[in-house]
């Protein structure tokens, strides 16, 4: 291994690189599974068959049928890589916390909760592909991202505490230095929140998660027993540094430009390939698998790198930000040679691994930017 920075565990980045490489195998045999599931409904029939049932009865009706049939066969057979991916595959690289009846009650939780935002998003795009088939690509790129803001808002509030528990920080010394922290950068938080992330996993996470009054700092049990106050200190200035520069709007405002360009491409594809797409809501449900393939396949092909370097350069602004808000940058250093060594981030990826998969800079990165500073 080439030299790497003096507070890295070399031991653990070895692992790092393994683990990792691990994961991206199994984020690949993941992507074809799920490509070979959606072919499959497609051409066996299945979703012609679903879209042409209950002619009697509301449209409304044989929406709802379609895509609970079409979502839970998605995720049934998606189960057993699922749980070897995410059960036997952290417990191997002893992360998981979870017993086999916790982790199926979350997987039962989170396809609950995936399936009713799933069918009220996938609503709003058929309606707005039936009443305006031919600017469907436009309002929907522009609806999604009002979407997005509500969701960003909800999340917190909404979403998180059906997977986790949310109590308010007691240690005074740490809410006081969080306090000051946000308001450095001029904003005031909801509050001060610990997750009880260790019944999940071993691997350590804080975020400041919310818009407006939903916003709140939120910090994981396991990294506030590993991590002293400066270090917490340095990881919250990095995510008030996100909202310093407006980034949460400026990545909805990015993601909203990349969908339009999508929809339009997915537009004229579907179009050219299928005469009866945009004919009638039966004929769009029915060609929906081909629709879910060319929008994943054409938003890797032409968005993918480009996303992740501009979300690198956002967290090295957010880094910057943090060097220049706390009293020393030594804690930011352990804190992230920390992070790289207990969760085994690989801090030095190869150049492509960077470039395909990695939205943050590698730690190695972040932690000679700091050093630079």
């Amino acid at each position: 291994m080439k030299e790497i920075h003096p507070l890295l565990n070399k031991e653990k980045q070895k692992q790092a690189k393994q683990y990792e490489k691990e994961n991206r195998i199994l984020g690949l045999v993941s992507l074809g599974l799920s490509l070979f599931i959606l072919l499959g409904f497609y051409f066996s029939g299945m979703s012609y068959w679903l879209a042409q049932r209950f002619h009697g009865q509301s449209l409304i009706w044989t929406f709802l049928v379609y895509f609970v049939i079409f979502l839970s066969i998605l995720f049934v057979l998606g189960l057993p890589l699922d749980y070897y991916t995410s059960y036997v595959h952290e417990h191997k690289w002893k992360f998981s916390n979870h017993t086999r009846k916790t982790w199926s009650w979350e997987k039962a939780k989170s396809f609950l909760v995936s399936l009713l935002i799933m069918i009220i998003v996938l609503a709003l795009l058929f309606w707005i592909m039936a009443i305006f088939p031919k600017y469907w690509w436009l309002i929907t790129g522009i609806a999604m991202a009002f979407v997005s803001v509500i969701f960003a808002t909800l999340i917190p509030v909404v979403i998180l505490p059906i997977f986790n528990k949310y109590s308010p920080i007691k240690n005074k010394e740490l809410a006081s230095a969080l306090e000051k922290i946000l308001a450095r950068g001029g904003l005031k938080s909801s509050g001060f929140f610990k997750e009880d992330m260790s019944k999940q996993t071993k691997k350590e996470n804080a975020f400041l998660a919310g818009l407006g009054k939903t916003r709140r700092v939120v910090l994981g049990d396991n990294l506030l027993e590993n991590m002293t106050v400066p270090e917490i200190e340095s990881i919250i200035a990095h995510e008030v540094g996100h909202y310093k520069y407006r980034h949460i709007w400026k990545n909805i405002l990015i993601g909203t430009m990349q969908q339009l360009i999508v929809f339009f491409i997915i537009d004229q594809i579907m179009r050219a390939v299928f005469p009866l797409f945009l004919t009638s809501t039966r004929a769009n449900l029915t060609l929906f698998p081909i629709l879910a393939i060319f929008m994943g396949s054409v938003s890797m092909l032409l968005f993918a790198p480009l996303s992740n370097a501009v979300s690198r350069y956002f967290e090295k602004q957010a880094d910057d930000y943090a060097l220049n808000s706390i009293k020393e940058k030594k804690s930011f250093l352990s804190a992230m040679a920390g992070l790289a060594d207990r969760n085994l981030a690989n801090a030095y990826p190869e150049w492509w691994v960077k470039i395909l998969y990695y939205s943050h800079p590698p730690m190695g990165e972040r932690l000679a930017n700091a050093e630079k500073d």
